[in-house]
């Protein structure tokens, strides 16, 4: 016999959690697959020094909001860990840990089937919320570098004593990229840094941490159909900044007067030496800009409403590239380490479901797919920028819950 359940959730991360909170409070019978354990990312895919780039008051999960004495810091990784604890405990969700979910497909009666490593599963519907940043990104000319030098991806970078002795070379300058450079950079070791096209935005700005004042502003409300950019937000690299010894901002032209080495690009590998675009300068201006352009957005804000703040500022340039360097000879170098900070990619090969775009990207509107039965949660930008973070989580798993709910035949429905 295949066991039925009503939902399926795919993911026990902080997506999967979250709708599993819903769900109990509509009383609807579910299970939580999980191929690791609850969570495991924050503790096995982040550096030792990581610590959360946005205000703890952020920290939304559904009935379990952060509740402790620093409301405007920004939790390490410690911290986080004891922070989703809490959640999972207060939960305490139908989760199957280390089972891993092989195949959801379409039944002909408009079920699914659900291949696990613990048996097989007919769900009435499915939640995908094993999230979008799954397969790391690595160029194939990675398996061409000299042996050599020691390969990491930034999910696998723990700390600079980790590392062999020589220069580090990290590649990416987005969220991950630009902090894990600064880690580097603080513990004296020589960097070179290629960035690429990643924006950046201040830490604090006339008196307030610039998320306070864009949640002010209702950014954070702001659903994808109505940004600028429509869906190609999703596409978008997360502006960098740091909250680490109570936050500041990640200025790269500083990091270079300070002796890191910075880079366009990284475009190719050319017999042992690496290439990049000459674009350094234009990448490190148009970084500004948007630094310069949100700090702008936050002065019309004040000064439309009548608030009293500090004075206005522009940022400028403390230092510029005199020459792009195109050309790092490794064999020349003394490089003994890249730090591949590029991004990830979805893996949803698991799932046989006709709600794919060309891209592989699943068509969605707010989490709810043209196949009855079928959703998205935790992905980035899937409602909101919040979407995928701590901060807006619940609001996304609330809606599909409630959908859900809509769908579930009364004797399919428990308590």
């Amino acid at each position: 016999m295949t066991d039925y359940i009503p939902v399926a959730i795919i993911g026990g991360g902080q997506a999967g959690l979250s709708a599993s909170y819903y769900l109990t409070q509509q009383g609807i019978e579910h299970l939580v697959f999980e191929k690791s354990t609850a969570m495991h990312v924050w503790r096995e895919r982040r550096w030792d020094n990581f610590c959360l780039v946005t205000p703890n008051w952020q920290c939304q999960l559904p009935g379990h909001h952060y509740a402790g004495s620093d409301p405007d810091g920004f939790m390490r990784k410690d911290e986080i860990l004891e922070y989703l604890a809490g959640f999972k405990e207060k939960l305490n969700a139908p989760l199957r840990e280390n089972v891993a979910v092989s195949r959801v497909s379409l039944r002909d009666d408009g079920a699914f089937d659900v291949s696990t490593s613990d048996g097989n599963f007919i769900a009435g519907q499915v939640i995908a919320a094993s999230g979008g940043y799954t397969v790391p990104v690595i160029p194939r000319f990675a398996e061409r570098l000299p042996a050599g030098i020691t390969q990491l991806h930034s999910e696998q970078y723990r700390n600079p004593e980790s590392l062999p002795p020589g220069e580090i070379l990290v590649i990416g300058a987005g969220q991950s990229g630009a902090q894990i450079a600064e880690d580097l950079h603080l513990a004296k070791r020589k960097v070179h840094l290629a960035i690429g096209n990643a924006p950046r935005c201040a830490r604090f700005y006339r008196g307030k941490d610039v998320v306070t004042w864009l949640a002010e502003m209702q950014y954070y409300e702001l659903p994808v159909e109505r940004h600028p950019l429509r869906e190609g937000v999703r596409d978008n690299t997360n502006h960098y900044v740091t909250g680490r010894d109570g936050g500041r901002d990640i200025d790269l032209r500083k990091f270079a007067l300070e002796g890191m080495s910075l880079y366009g690009a990284l475009e190719a590998l050319e017999g042992t030496s690496l290439t990049f675009r000459p674009n350094l300068q234009t990448s490190l201006d148009a970084a500004d800009r948007v630094y310069n352009g949100i700090n702008a957005s936050i002065d019309k804000y004040i000064a439309d409403n009548d608030i009293t703040a500090p004075s206005a500022s522009v940022y400028e340039a403390v230092w510029e590239p005199t020459e792009e360097v195109t050309t790092l000879a490794l064999e020349n170098a003394s490089i003994s380490t890249i730090i591949w900070c590029i991004g990830f990619t979805p893996d949803f090969r698991w799932l046989d479901a006709p709600i794919f775009n060309g891209a592989g990207n699943p068509k969605h509107h707010r989490g709810i797919t043209s196949q009855p039965g079928l959703y998205f949660l935790g992905l980035p930008w899937l409602h909101t920028w919040g979407s995928g973070r701590f901060s807006g989580v619940a609001r996304d798993a609330e809606h599909v819950a409630a959908h859900i709910a809509a769908r579930v035949p009364e004797n399919l429905a428990v308590g």
